[in-house]
């Protein structure tokens, strides 16, 4: 298969006729990368590879090729629940795997004619990457599925590790990882010129450049499998994701760069069930002493952590929702802190229509972190506004990455930010004026909406009712600040 478009489209023919006995599209592409992983651990013990296979005995490709009907499917599915017990990247791929595919018969098919007919460790790593990427974004693209709230557009991620622009002497890490494009992207990029580079830093590219963490089991071997068809890591080597939730503690660890768009649900919560069985979620207040605010907002809490997390003279950026920008309370003591204590330099406001999670208008926040000092470091904020007179759609009129490339071009990766110019989107604003501003609001807007002016220039009914949707999801979101806020002073004076 010379290129990845056949190759998905061959994968994808088949997800048809298995969604046709009620297997849902992420239960496939879960499938897939358990097979995916067998073979390619089959492949690799073989010449020219000749490397010790990390599945054990009995379990391996092989054994999977001899069997047919139920020997097949008791096999497949013991096979499933040892590997899931093992360490590494072993046991991130395979944990808690279960079998989903119930037809014998087309799990043999699978196995023959879609796994074991293409060699998966050829040199043609980026066509079975690329392969494998799309079609995670076919999946993202099923809203039913909730797929598309781990799937940042990949348009969005060139952009900004474009900006970032991290390098082989960088080491990275994504807390919300996701289905791991920050960290393919990131990893392209800081290789772009590997034919220069020492054995020891392609090892490190390899090995130990990037890292993720997720919660999800199901989508964190999804990451570590896109990883993994991209050539980062090793099948028998320490697992690049880490399965927990970032938020609970400090790491200790500390990167160079952070890049990541954590989820967009607003309250970390933990899921309790009670003695009837029944389960119930619990908003949970996120108490760290490295955390400036306690709060359970987990979009202001993952700010905080990756504050912690980024080591001195580090660049992140974040993608967050409006509510960061402009929520009172705790949000303004987290934006008063961050503006001080970090260089929080550039705020890309991002149009709607770009995440498959739909509801939440959103921006991409950029600061590097200093040494301690008396006097603040973020000196301007440059913010450029992609959001005004801009409307995208997921289908007819998708974001491109040449839609950024403005914004790269005034961002100026590499060089000094007094270099930068101020253009008609790209405006900036001093440290003074931030913190004058009510609540440290940076819900900054100045363009003038044309719509408002001329009705011929109305974007389509279709934008327009999902722009009043995320509006009022906007709305309901400072209401619900305001609403916490009052509730925690009613208890203070309660408990008083």
């Amino acid at each position: 298969m010379s290129n990845p478009t056949a190759l998905v489209q061959k994968l994808w023919n088949y997800c048809n006729i298995l969604r046709d006995d009620g297997l849902s599209y992420g239960d496939y592409v879960e499938q897939l990368t358990f097979l995916l992983f067998l073979k390619m651990a089959d492949e690799q013990a073989r010449p020219p590879f000749n490397k010790p296979s990390p599945i054990p005995k009995g379990f391996g490709w092989d054994a999977l090729l001899k069997l047919d009907g139920d020997e097949l499917e008791i096999h497949y599915r013991h096979t499933l629940e040892d590997l899931g017990k093992r360490s590494g990247m072993l046991g991130v791929i395979f944990r808690k795997a279960q079998n989903r595919i119930q037809d014998p018969a087309k799990l043999k098919r699978l196995i023959i004619d879609l796994i074991d007919k293409e060699n998966w460790s050829a040199s043609g790593v980026d066509i079975k990457g690329d392969a494998y990427e799309e079609l995670l974004s076919k999946g993202a693209e099923d809203i039913k599925s909730g797929a598309g709230q781990y799937f940042t557009p990949r348009p969005l991620i060139h952009a900004i590790v474009d900006c970032v622009d991290p390098t082989p002497a960088d080491t990275l890490i994504d807390p919300a990882a996701g289905t791991g494009g920050f960290l393919l992207v990131a990893h392209e990029h800081a290789s772009r010129n590997a034919e220069n580079m020492t054995p020891d830093q392609r090892a490190h590219l390899r090995d130990s450049f990037v890292r993720g963490v997720e919660l999800v089991d199901g989508t964190a071997r999804l990451a570590a499998m896109n990883l993994l068809l991209h050539g980062i890591g090793r099948p028998d080597g320490p697992s690049l994701i880490d399965v927990k939730d970032s938020l609970i503690a400090d790491p200790g660890q500390r990167w160079s760069v952070v890049l990541s768009n954590p989820p967009f649900g607003r309250k970390s919560s933990i899921t309790m069930v009670g003695a009837d069985g029944r389960e119930a979620r619990e908003d949970r207040e996120i108490e760290r002493p490295d955390f400036v605010v306690t709060t359970a907002n987990k979009q202001l809490n993952f700010v905080q952590h990756i504050a912690t997390i980024l080591d001195i003279n580090g660049r992140a950026a974040v993608v967050v929702p409006d509510n960061v920008l402009f929520e009172g309370g705790v949000g303004e003591t987290l934006r008063r802190r961050i503006l001080r204590d970090f260089d929080v330099h550039t705020l890309l406001r991002l149009p709607t229509g770009v995440f498959y999670a739909q509801g939440v208008k959103a921006n991409v926040l950029f600061f590097d972190k200093r040494p301690a000092s008396e006097r603040p470091w973020t000196e301007r904020l440059w913010v450029y506004d992609l959001r005004t007179n801009r409307h995208f759609t997921l289908k007819q009129n998708p974001l491109r990455r040449e839609h950024l490339q403005d914004f790269v071009d005034c961002y100026l990766p590499g060089k000094a930010r007094s270099e930068r110019v101020e253009t008609e989107q790209f405006h900036s604003f001093s440290y003074d004026e931030l913190v004058a501003r009510d609540k440290a609001n940076l819900d900054i807007t100045w363009l003038r909406d044309d719509s408002l002016e001329d009705l011929d220039n109305l974007p389509a009914p279709e934008v327009i009712a999902r722009e009043i949707v995320e509006d009022l999801t906007a709305a309901l979101a400072e209401f619900e600040a305001v609403a916490a806020a009052l509730e925690v002073s009613v208890n203070s004076a309660i408990a008083e």
